[in-house]
C-alpha cells in the first residue's frame, strides 16, 4: 500500500518561502518535472512547489511520459517516484543518464530503503527521499541540488553576436535581448559543436557522443533535432543561421 505525501500545513508556508524577497518571474521560475504514479500525492507536491514561486511544474503519471519529457524538453530537475506504474523508476533513471541528461534527479520512495537508495545513487540519481518527508526538507534538498548544478556549469560562450549558457538552456541575443530556451539534446548539440568548432561534426558522431548509441537513435534523430534547433533560432532570430550543413555533417558558424 502507498504511502500518503506528508506535507506542510498552510500555516506553516512561511518557512519555506522563496530564498529572494519577491518572487520569480516566470521566464526565471526553474522548470521541474514531477513523475509520480499517486496523483493525489503529485497534485498536492506540484501545488506546493508553485506556491513557493520559484517553480514551473510539469506534471505526469505515466513513466513513458517521464522519459519524452525529460528528453525532449527543457527541464532544470525531475522528481521521480521509484513507483511509477509498468516502469521500474531505476531503470528510467539509468536510462535517462545514458541518454544524456544531465540535470538534477531526486528519487522519492514510499518508503526508507538503504538498497534503494544505494541503488538509485549508483543508477545517476542525485538524492533519495524517502516517505514521509517534509516538504521543506525535499525543498532544502532541491534548491541545494540546482545551485551545485548551476556553479558546476556556470561557463557562457559567445557565439558571434550570441551568448550560449549550457547551465541554464538558453542563447540570447545580445543585441535584441531575446532568449532562447534549449532542450538538453539541443545544449548538447551546440556544445559540441562549439568545442569542435574548427572542423566539421559528422551525424555519427553527435550521434554517438550525444546520444550514446542507444537502439532508439538514429542519424535520422540528429537530424531531427537539428532541424528543430534551426527552426527555434530562426523563429526568434531573424533567420540566422548558426548552425551550418557542410558534406556529411554540420559546422557552427562563429
Amino acid at each position: 500500500m502507498r504511502l500518503e505525501l506528508h506535507v506542510l500545513v498552510p500555516a506553516r508556508w512561511p518557512l519555506i518561502l522563496p530564498e529572494t524577497d519577491a518572487f520569480m518571474s516566470t521566464s526565471d521560475a526553474k522548470r521541474i518535472l514531477l513523475a509520480d504514479g499517486d496523483e493525489v500525492s503529485r497534485t498536492s507536491l506540484a501545488n506546493d512547489l508553485r506556491m513557493t514561486g520559484e517553480f514551473t511544474v510539469t506534471e505526469t503519471g505515466s513513466g513513458d511520459e517521464a522519459l519524452d519529457l525529460a528528453i525532449c524538453e527543457s527541464f532544470d530537475a525531475v522528481l521521480l517516484d521509484l513507483q511509477l506504474p509498468n516502469v521500474d523508476g531505476h531503470e528510467l533513471c539509468k536510462f535517462l543518464r545514458r541518454s544524456g541528461v544531465r540535470i538534477p534527479i531526486i528519487l522519492t520512495a514510499p518508503t526508507p530503503s538503504d538498497v534503494e537508495a544505494v541503488l538509485g545513487l549508483n543508477n545517476g540519481a542525485n538524492d533519495y527521499v524517502a516517505r514521509p518527508f517534509r516538504f521543506a526538507v525535499l525543498l532544502a534538498r532541491l534548491r541545494a541540488h540546482l545551485r551545485q548544478h548551476e556553479r558546476d556549469h556556470a561557463a557562457a560562450f559567445m557565439i558571434g553576436r550570441y551568448e550560449f549558457r549550457p547551465s541554464g538552456r538558453t542563447l540570447i541575443d545580445r543585441e535584441l535581448n531575446i532568449k532562447i530556451r534549449l532542450t538538453e539534446k539541443e545544449t548538447g548539440i551546440l556544445r559540441y559543436l562549439y568545442v569542435r568548432r574548427e572542423e566539421i561534426v559528422t551525424r555519427g558522431e553527435l550521434l554517438r557522443d550525444i546520444w550514446g548509441y542507444h537502439a532508439s537513435a538514429t542519424t535520422h534523430t540528429v537530424e531531427t533535432h537539428i532541424y528543430r534547433l534551426r527552426k527555434k533560432i530562426n523563429a526568434n532570430l531573424s533567420n540566422t543561421q548558426l548552425i551550418l550543413t557542410e558534406g556529411q555533417g554540420y559546422r557552427l558558424d562563429c
